[in-house]
């Protein structure tokens, strides 16, 4: 593993050349990719990782931040709690900036600890509830918190569904967990009841007897919130099954990846996404072109979350005028960014005093591949944002 470590560490480092050239005379800016690019998380924690470093490609063509280019070091956590937290301790020894990453939030809670006794800035994708309920003042989201993000689409299952019982589907991580718990409270809130109770483990193969046992609840709806590899394996068994009763879950439902692993048997099905690379909008179009162009491969929400954060860094900094981690994460708090002073962070976007954030999202419904929109729903509150602070 330290082998492959080290290759991924000299590669990158190759890569950025040009910045260790142009910062002889300074230290470098170095923000470190802490990401999942094997193991249970590799779909997710990939995807993340291409975002940041395509971000971060476009800024350092553009002249950096600040006038300084940025270093970026990416470490593989393999999916590893274990291996996340040491490799959290290995890259704060190089001083970093910020963190982007990891993805799955079992494996953000493992590492920032570290970063947090280091007064680092961590941007997470993970959307476990229990992340920002930690109290970590450097911890902040790319993704909707659970909590956010369910209260939507119970609305939509209740309003528009018109779904009385839903089975719950879900898978037994910290992830998973955090999920089942949000939306089995934000159904009942709306008064839908859940007519059963499915978990199934990570990395799962056979889910002949989960999808029995979610035919057996004759439900009106299934809610099927598991990891992308699983979410392609879980539709195609419905799909052999005959399942005919609605299907609706949350982004990673109806991620990039799983459309390709699910074929047709992800049609008709419906999500609550907070990104999407299909979404109508002139940013997003653009992102989606340019990720194609340099992996030559659609991105997802994942990709589209680390792009995002990277772009966040850069607006936040430019802000606070100076390189100062613990300014970047007081700055974060209560901030409002527009997509349109910022196109990079693709949607306007608001961040409360815990790190969560808040921005429109969507109702798709999959077809032949692809999303198409049945609703935007707006932020939970209008999105202002103010006018740049003053550089010091």
């Amino acid at each position: 593993m330290m082998k492959a470590l080290g290759r991924l560490v000299v590669l990158t480092l190759a890569l950025c050349a040009p910045v260790l050239a142009s910062a002889q005379a300074s230290a470098p800016v170095i923000v470190i990719n802490l990401v999942e690019l094997s193991g249970a998380a590799a779909i997710a924690g990939t995807n993340f990782a291409n975002g940041v470093e395509l971000a971060f490609k476009e800024i350092n063509a553009a002249g950096g931040i600040l006038g300084q280019r940025i270093q970026l070091v990416t470490l593989d956590t393999e999916t590893k709690p274990e291996l996340a937290k040491a490799l959290a301790q290995r890259a704060l020894a190089l001083k970093p900036y910020a963190v982007m990453g990891p993805v799955f939030s079992g494996i953000t809670l493992a590492a920032m600890g570290e970063m947090q006794a280091a007064e680092v800035p961590t941007f997470t994708g993970g959307e476990a509830a229990s992340l920002t309920q930690q109290g970590n003042p450097y911890l902040f989201r790319t993704s909707f918190n659970q909590l956010t993000a369910m209260p939507r689409l119970a609305r939509y299952i209740k309003d528009v569904v018109r779904a009385r019982t839903v089975a719950v589907v879900w898978v037994d991580n910290e992830f998973g967990r955090g999920g089942r718990d949000a939306m089995t409270a934000a159904l009942d809130a709306v008064g839908v009841k859940v007519g059963s109770d499915v978990s199934t483990s990570q990395q799962q193969a056979d889910f002949a007897p989960a999808v029995a046992k979610l035919k057996a609840a004759n439900a009106d709806a299934a809610f099927v919130y598991l990891n992308e590899e699983e979410s392609g394996r879980f539709l195609r068994e419905l799909q052999k099954q005959g399942y005919d009763r609605w299907v609706l879950g949350e982004t990673t439902l109806v991620g990039q990846k799983v459309l390709e692993l699910a074929g047709d048997a992800a049609n008709g099905v419906q999500a609550h996404v907070g990104l999407t690379p299909d979404a109508l909008l002139p940013n997003v179009r653009t992102f989606d072109n340019k990720y194609l162009k340099e992996y030559r491969y659609r991105s997802d929400h994942n990709g589209m979350k680390g792009y995002s954060a990277a772009y966040v860094l850069k607006a936040v900094t430019e802000k606070i005028g100076r390189f100062d981690s613990k300014e970047l994460a007081r700055a974060m708090k209560g901030i409002a960014l527009s997509a349109k002073e910022y196109p990079g962070i693709l949607l306007d976007v608001k961040y409360d005093d815990k790190g969560d954030l808040d921005r429109a999202s969507f109702i798709v419904r999959v077809s032949g591949g692809r999303h198409e929109f049945i609703a935007t729903l707006p932020p939970s509150t209008p999105i202002v944002a103010g006018p740049a602070a003053a550089k010091k």
